[in-house]
């Protein structure tokens, strides 16, 4: 066997009213609530400032979906003016705000957040100017970002992606609330377990699989499958919940060391250039990126296999018959995309740096 490693810094405690531990976690430091403008009327704010009490220095409520340049440039010169005395963030939502949250918790260098977008956009690391602890807590059974050091942030404007990770941006701990998730509609449900999914077989068909990971997103890809068609039909099942939220955090724990792969490539494309979902669109190419990868490797083979419960030359046709089921086309061209698009799209994918993951843009 070859050599690995895994690695996961993040100190997660998981279950019913784990929320109530974050006072333990945060200790005698003081905080700033960051999420979504929703929060309030949930309860969630009202909630956290009862647990922290004095220590909560306040909230920024107004965290939008997909990060952008423009408005994370206006967000992180008002954080640091607010809350810049702060010695850690609280970062309560899905994806958007937990991404958003891992930008405010780090400074550039030298200057403001102008030059982390130059940063950013060289796609170098560098040593923050200033960092705050960040505990995240997720409201969304979906992106793992919890439990990764990755922040996706979109400039609009210039039609890119960017990816901040540094050392620092890990968060300090993560807590995994299953009843944080119910309020979630079916369409956020929905997209959340199928970006879950993309990322545990994402993990499974990378170059940078390993033994740990391969057990982690395994389990979660049987798990997020078996539970997600019962799941958007009762949303308000806490046991389907929480299945919900266990695969997620598996998935987080696996990509977190492999990184996503070709499906993710194709998909900022696709929310970008078309608007589509993130969550549906690192998911529908799933059918086709799984045939690309059958018979690439027999060690791949092998683990994919676990995954499903047909033989695996028919795994690509279940696997496309189950979201089809859930409403989700696997076609390209539902999306506004033509055959001659998508097959140009697929082949830029696979020279970007996530698609380089994927065991099938590599000798076997």
């Amino acid at each position: 066997m070859l050599r690995w490693t895994f690695h996961n810094p993040v100190e997660v405690t998981f279950g019913e009213d784990a929320l109530d531990r974050l006072p333990a976690v945060l200790g005698a430091r003081t905080a700033a609530l960051v999420t979504f403008p929703e929060a309030s009327a949930l309860g969630y704010v009202a909630r956290v400032s009862r647990l922290l009490g004095p220590a909560l220095a306040g909230v920024v409520d107004d965290i939008a979906p997909n990060p952008d340049v423009a408005e994370l440039s206006r967000l992180h010169a008002r954080f640091r003016h607010e809350f810049g005395h702060c010695d850690a963030i609280v970062a309560l939502g899905g994806g958007s705000v937990l991404d958003t949250a891992k930008v405010l918790s780090v400074d550039a260098p030298t200057g403001g957040f102008p030059e982390l977008a130059r940063l950013l956009a060289k796609g170098v690391a560098f040593v923050p100017g200033g960092v705050k602890a960040l505990i995240a807590i997720p409201t969304t059974a979906g992106t793992g970002s919890e439990v990764t050091p990755w922040a996706t942030v979109w400039d609009r404007e210039a039609g890119r992606k960017y990816s901040l990770h540094l050392r620092e941006t890990w968060p300090e701990a993560a807590i995994v609330d299953p009843r944080l998730s119910a309020s979630a509609p079916r369409a956020l449900t929905l997209q959340s377990g199928l970006d879950a999914l993309s990322h545990s077989l994402e993990a499974i068909w990378n170059v940078n699989a390993n033994p740990v990971s391969d057990s982690l997103a395994v389990s979660a890809a049987r798990r997020m499958r078996a539970t997600l068609p019962d799941l958007v039909e009762k949303l308000d099942d806490s046991r389907l919940r929480s299945e919900a939220a266990l695969a997620a955090l598996e998935a987080g724990l696996a990509f977190s060391n492999t990184r996503t792969a070709l499906a993710h490539s194709i998909s900022y494309e696709m929310t970008l250039r078309h608007g589509v979902p993130h969550g549906i669109a690192c998911s529908f190419t799933l059918p086709l990126v799984l045939g690309r990868a059958i018979g690439t490797r027999p060690d791949r083979d092998a683990v994919l296999a676990r995954v499903f419960d047909v033989p695996l030359a028919r795994a690509p046709d279940e696997l496309a018959a189950w979201l089809e089921r859930l409403q989700v086309s696997t076609e390209f061209t539902s999306y506004g995309v033509t055959a001659e698009e998508s097959r140009v799209l697929v082949e830029s994918a696979l020279a970007g740096p996530r698609g380089r993951n994927f065991i099938g843009a590599t000798p076997g």
